[in-house]
């Protein structure tokens, strides 16, 4: 993934790969702002935001927005996390300028009209709702609110209905305005694209758009915690998780190497101990979810009341095991080649490249070269996996439940489990 970058003189940085082999551009707009860059106050303006932006500018309405990217046989979508904003579309390369001219319009000239405002509001609410309806979705959103607590990175991303549905254009606008600026953003292309011209492009439709932003970003400080939410349905969903590492620790790529050695496929000690050899989840996983100034170690499970007393202990066992127990050449072996291939096959796709370009600029400053991320894997050792994994398990635990839980072990019997 040869990268070409240049910053225009107002600070924005661009970004291309040039696959001229290909007849598609994906590109797109990244802003690293998020729920986690949002005061209690305005939690979930930022996806409502990203919600009205497509609502219509000076130029075009909201119809046009849309139709005018899928008149040309285009895909466009956008995206609100904890600490990332994307627009961003795919066409074909004759046609990237035109998806430019619409999404930098939007993202820079959206007007909220009072009427689409209206409309979205209950738009966002229903959102909303249908998370709060799937327990295994809205788990997820009690879990890093647990992991920590009070603070603005385990809010959630919606925010929220009785705050969104008081969410005006001023607000929307006063956000952006602080938000949004030339060095908090990237614009990335990859494809069928030459560098200059897109530069060219950019240049255009951003150079009068001095904008910087001015808002404070808060500590993120895992707290640990406990929840539980009884439910009348058929499954319980389970969550336990522990500190983890940001993106710049050195322990970030053994951190994964290790998640796929304890849940990462069905070959990880998680599946194969709680699927294959007792039956007691038809799902089970391990994740490394890294953050810019902290991270979050998870194990999610979905059983039956029945079984939830037996896997507990499994699950505390296995976490035993593989801080005491040296993990086998082939195991790590095996996981390595797994992330090698899931990251080179990424990689294929313009659209997943164009979010690795972009997210890599906006985290590091620069983009890592392949051969460079491969080499981390690689150098990855045993005993680098073991520390990490007693580093992990050593934090307060985070334990979160939903769904059919009458007979779910404590919050203290998990910690007894764990030896705490």
């Amino acid at each position: 993934m040869q990268a070409n970058i240049t910053t225009l003189d107002n600070g924005l940085r661009i970004a291309t790969s040039n696959r001229s082999g290909t007849q598609t551009v994906s590109l797109g707009i990244w802003v690293k702002t998020g729920s986690a860059y949002e005061v209690e106050e305005e939690n979930g303006i930022s996806h409502f935001l990203e919600h009205m932006v497509f609502k219509g500018t000076p130029k075009r309405t909201s119809f046009q927005i849309d139709a005018e990217i899928e008149d040309a046989g285009g895909q466009t979508n956008a995206y609100t996390s904890r600490e990332f904003t994307a627009f961003y579309a795919k066409m074909l390369k004759d046609d990237a300028e035109l998806a430019l001219d619409v999404l930098s319009d939007i993202v820079l000239n959206a007007n909220f009209p009072e009427a689409e405002l209206q409309k979205e509001r209950d738009v966002v609410v229903q959102e909303i709702k249908q998370t709060i309806d799937t327990p295994d979705d809205i788990i997820f959103d009690y879990f890093q609110a647990k992991a920590f607590e009070n603070q603005a990175i385990g809010r959630n991303i919606l925010g929220p209905a009785e705050k969104v549905l008081n969410y005006e254009a001023t607000e929307l606008k006063n956000y952006r305005q602080s938000h949004y600026g030339t060095n908090n953003m990237i614009v990335c292309a990859v494809g069928n694209i030459n560098h200059q011209k897109f530069v060219d492009m950019v240049n255009a439709r951003f150079n009068d758009f001095k904008n910087k932003t001015n808002f404070k970003i808060e500590e993120q400080n895992y707290t640990g915690g406990f929840y539980a939410e009884n439910r009348d349905i058929e499954q319980a969903h389970i969550l336990l998780g522990f500190k983890g590492f940001d993106y710049n620790s050195d322990n970030y790529y053994p951190a994964t190497i290790f998640s796929t050695i304890l849940g990462g496929g069905s070959t990880s000690r998680l599946f194969q101990e709680i699927r294959e050899k007792r039956g007691l989840a038809y799902t089970t996983y391990s994740f490394n979810n890294a953050h810019t100034r902290s991270g979050l170690f998870g194990i999610y499970a979905g059983t039956t009341n029945n079984e939830l007393k037996e896997l507990m202990p499994v699950i505390t066992d296995e976490i035993k095991k593989i801080c005491n127990e040296k993990v086998s050449e082939k195991e790590l072996s095996r996981a390595k080649v797994q992330l090698k291939a899931s990251m080179l096959m990424g990689l294929e796709s313009s659209s997943s490249s164009a979010e690795i370009m972009a997210r890599q600029l906006l985290i590091f400053d620069r983009v890592i070269p392949v051969k460079e991320m491969v080499s981390r894997i690689e150098n990855v050792t045993l005993e680098d996996i073991q520390n990490t994994a007693r580093n992990i398990f050593a934090s307060t635990p985070t334990y979160a439940l939903v769904g059919d839980i009458k007979a779910h072990p404590t919050y203290d019997q998990i910690c007894n489990m764990l030896g705490r």
